[in-house]
């Protein structure tokens, strides 16, 4: 049964794009099928999984208008062993587009809904602001990841994020629900960081993803070269946590299938 998860955090650098593209590799590299959509104007998991984003024929914008179907847009990220629709620059225009349109915060599930029974998991990498387009990932979704850095400010943006969380449910995704929170460029020697994860780990025990990822300067240098971190040196700290987390994720899915 295909499960669509978007990776969210309406703060910026916190690891999102980050963990969207090393998760959809470490998940393919253990069996599941994935596919990948950038719904960032940025498009920095477009690049990340070796795909250009100035030479895509078919960018997420002209799915989310209805002006090409979802399974023309997907490519092959043949670094990550996943598959992709990508996006570019041309996404901030189609959501300007998008404003004007009844019912537009349903666009990305509709488009999506021919493609799951292809995949097992579904991931959306979202921009790092409560647009419009992490609306319609959260109406998509059937649960979000929400990456977290330790830091001060972490908690405060936590708060508002699931206040969103909370008006989805209520109005247009009453399924969605918290997959997991991870700790993300993580630093053991950083007193405010771990009194942080432990207030996450107070607030958020069931959620709260037991693999941390560490700070590690390979997984910052592997998007320039457009690759997961798991291709461009699996024998890294980096590689091998998010390894963990794909196992972990299929260890708490294999745990529900049973309930």
């Amino acid at each position: 049964m295909s499960r669509v998860v978007a990776i969210t955090n309406q703060k910026g650098g916190v690891g999102k794009t980050t963990t969207t593209v090393n998760l959809a590799a470490s998940l393919a590299a253990t069996g599941p099928r994935v596919l990948l959509v950038d719904i960032d104007p940025q498009g920095n998991a477009t690049i990340g999984s070796g795909a250009s984003k100035h030479e895509l024929e078919t960018p997420v914008g002209e799915v989310l208008l209805r002006r090409s179907a979802a399974r023309d847009a997907v490519v092959s990220a043949e670094a990550g062993g996943y598959d992709l629709i990508g996006s570019n620059e041309t996404l901030t225009a189609a959501e300007v587009a998008l404003m004007q349109i009844e019912g537009r915060e349903y666009r990305l599930r509709q488009a999506l809904e021919p493609l799951t029974q292809d995949y097992d998991y579904v991931l959306l990498d979202c921009p790092p602001t409560l647009s419009t387009l992490t609306v319609n990932a959260m109406v998509a979704a059937d649960g979000l990841i929400i990456p977290i850095q330790c830091e001060y400010f972490a908690l405060e943006g936590l708060a508002s994020l699931l206040q969103t969380v909370d008006r989805i449910r209520e109005t247009a995704n009453p399924g969605l629900r918290i997959e997991g929170v991870l700790r993300t460029m993580f630093d053991p020697r950083n007193n405010l960081a771990r009194d942080v994860s432990e207030k996450l780990s107070e607030h958020f025990s069931a959620e709260l993803y037991r693999t941390v990822i560490p700070r590690n300067v390979t997984l910052a240098e592997a998007p320039s070269y457009g690759m997961p971190v798991l291709k461009y040196d699996k024998r890294t700290r980096g590689a091998q946590a998010y390894l963990m987390l794909a196992g972990e994720i299929l260890g708490r899915e294999a745990e529900n299938v049973k309930i």
